[in-house]
Order: structure tokens, then sequence, then C-alpha cells
């Protein structure tokens, strides 16, 4: 247990591990539903609380999970196919009262919808999030941490997915003191499929934890995660743990997982540690990596022979890093709001990275 914990820095996480008492409604939720989408607040105790298989596996969680006075649940019917998103806003009501919540998602079979959970404000907040995909089913599944600098959020989501159904799971991670999402899936048939996608942003001080998990519970499964941060400023941490599961009865999967940093500054640290264990012999392909590095001194050089200034460069090689994720998220306004993040960093502080 100690080991899923050595990564984070516990002192910050205002006794959210400890004692700290956990109100079920110290927040305000706003909801966009798109047509044919149901979503609102269920008592805790009438809630399909549990429906992804979930059960919670440490300390945050389990008290998150008790302390929950209501499941907030979307469903999204069978058969229906939905282009606009549905957007959930959840915003912080202060960090001086701990909360805590739970999210549910439901895909019917063969839907097809987007749900973007975005969060703001100021919080102490831990949070289960479970997301099940029925069979055919294909959902995009966003959470945008864009919290104040005071906020510290432990969330744990767990999803599972059916036969032949697909999950992306997108993670954009900007804002908080202390942010640490732990993400796992399973499948409960063949042929399912999960991309995890995720971009993240550390400033000074800033502490941004991603622990993923992909359980290869069926045969001929996919999955593919895919994580960029970069990350600037005294202190600034990172820390990316993927780890991959292929079990005895997966045979035919694929999966790949790869973990990306960009150091900008001197006294920022990222660690990054994929993990795969396979079980079986009779797989398609696996396979992970893991980079991180600083700015690529050949192509600043590269890009002021020709007559573009430094800062501009950094820029440039900036959004070179993170633009073919971001491209490959599908979400238009998310996307926008990406580059726009990145670029608002950018003009606070790259003046200070040369």
């Amino acid at each position: 247990m100690e080991e899923i914990w050595r990564f984070t820095p516990l002192k910050r996480l205002r006794g959210l591990h400890q004692d700290a008492p956990l109100d079920g409604d110290a927040f305000k939720i706003e909801v966009d539903a798109a047509p044919g989408v149901t979503a609102l607040s269920v008592p805790a105790a009438d809630s399909a609380r549990g429906a992804s298989g979930y059960l919670p596996v440490d300390r945050v969680s389990a008290r998150a999970w008790d302390a929950a006075t209501s499941v907030f649940e979307v469903t999204i019917p069978r058969d229906t196919e939905v282009d606009e998103p549905t957007t959930i806003r959840l915003h912080g009501g202060g960090i001086d009262k701990a909360a805590a919540g739970h999210l549910l998602v439901r895909a019917g079979r063969f839907s097809k919808a987007v749900v973007i959970v975005d969060y703001d404000g100021s919080a102490t907040w831990a949070e289960n999030i479970e997301v099940v995909l029925e069979d055919g089913a294909q959902l995009t599944f966003v959470t945008i941490q864009d919290w104040n600098d005071d906020s510290v959020h432990v969330v744990t989501q767990h999803a599972r997915v059916g036969r032949d159904a697909a999950l992306r799971h997108i993670a954009v991670s900007l804002g908080g003191d202390v942010v640490r999402a732990s993400t796992s899936a399973d499948y409960i048939g063949t042929g399912g499929s999960v991309e995890m996608l995720g971009v993240y942003f550390a400033d000074e001080g800033q502490h941004i934890e991603h622990r993923l998990f992909v359980d290869h519970t069926a045969p001929k499964t996919k999955s593919n995660v895919e994580y960029k941060g970069a990350l600037q400023g005294k202190g600034a941490h990172t820390v990316w743990i993927g780890n991959v599961l292929i079990r005895k009865e997966a045979e035919g999967i694929l999966t790949y997982e790869s973990n990306d940093n960009l150091v900008l500054t001197d006294g920022a640290k990222a660690d990054s540690v994929p993990n795969l264990e396979i079980e079986t012999g009779d797989i398609e392909g696996a396979g992970h990596a893991s980079t991180t590095g600083r700015f690529d001194d050949e192509h600043l050089f590269y890009l002021q022979s020709r007559g573009i200034p430094e800062e501009e460069a950094r820029r440039l090689v900036v959004h070179g890093f993170f633009n073919g994720i971001i491209r490959r998220i599908g979400v238009p306004t998310l996307q926008e709001r990406l580059i726009a993040s990145i670029e608002e960093e950018l003009a606070e502080h790259v003046g200070r990275l040369a």
C-alpha cells in the first residue's frame, strides 16, 4: 500500500487520507445535458453505485465512498447517438471544508456520446467516478482539472468496457496545488477498446500525479495510453505511473502505452514509470515507452537561424510537443481551450525559460 503513495506529498492532502471530516454536499454542480441524456443526483442508498464493479482500493477512495450522500448519475440510453457533449461543471466551495463526491456515467448498448467533467474554483475534494459502457457503446469521457492554485483533488476513476465497446478517456490537468488521479479500466467482453489520452502542465510548486491501470480481462481487446506533460518552475512535480496487465485469458490483445515529459526549467521534476505484465504468450502486440527531456537545442537553433526570435521559437517547440495529442482529442472546443491554456502558461513564463 505504501508503494502507491510514495510519490504523493501526503502532508499537502489536508487530511483526506486520514481523518478530515468529509462533507458530501460542499460543492456546486451545473449540468448542460445533451438531448436524450439524463443527468440527476440520486440519494446514495437509491443509486446504482458500484455498477462498474469498482470497490475502493485505498483510504481516500473508501472515505469518499462512505461520505458521499448522493451519486450524480449520467445515463445515455441504448441506441442513442448524441452529437452535442454533456457537460458537468463542478465548482469547489472553498478549501476549508473537505468534500466528497461520486459520479456514475452509464452508456447504454450501441449508444454514442461525449461527457465532459469540468472542475474549477477552490476545493479540498475526494471523489470516485465510475464509467460503464454496455456492449457496442462508444463514449468519449473527459475530465478537465482547471482548479484554482490552492485546490487539492484526489480522484479514483474506474471504467468497465463491454463487448465491442470503445472508451476514449481524456484527462486534462492544469490547475490545483495537488491533483492525484488514479484511472483504471477492465473488460467484460471481447473486442472492447480503451484509449487514454492525457495532457498536463505543472507550474511552480504544483504536484500533478496520474496513475493508470489497464486490466486486460478478456480476449481480443485493445488499449492505447498516451500522456504528455510539461512542467516549469521550482518544485513543479509530475508523476505518471502506467500499468498494463495482460491476464492469462486475454489472448489476442493489442496494447501500447507511452508518456513524454518536457522539462522547461531547472528545479522541476518528472517521474515516469511504465509497467507491463504479461501472463500469456498469445498476444497480437504489447509495448511501452517513456521519455523525459528538455528543449531540443538543435530545433531552437534551426528556428532562430530562420529569423524567429528565441521566445517565439520556444513557444513553437512547446506547441509542437503537444500538437499531436491535442489533435487526436477529437472535441473541437476542448482542443481550442487547451491551445489557449498552453499559450497562457507560456506567455506568463516563457521569458524565464531561456
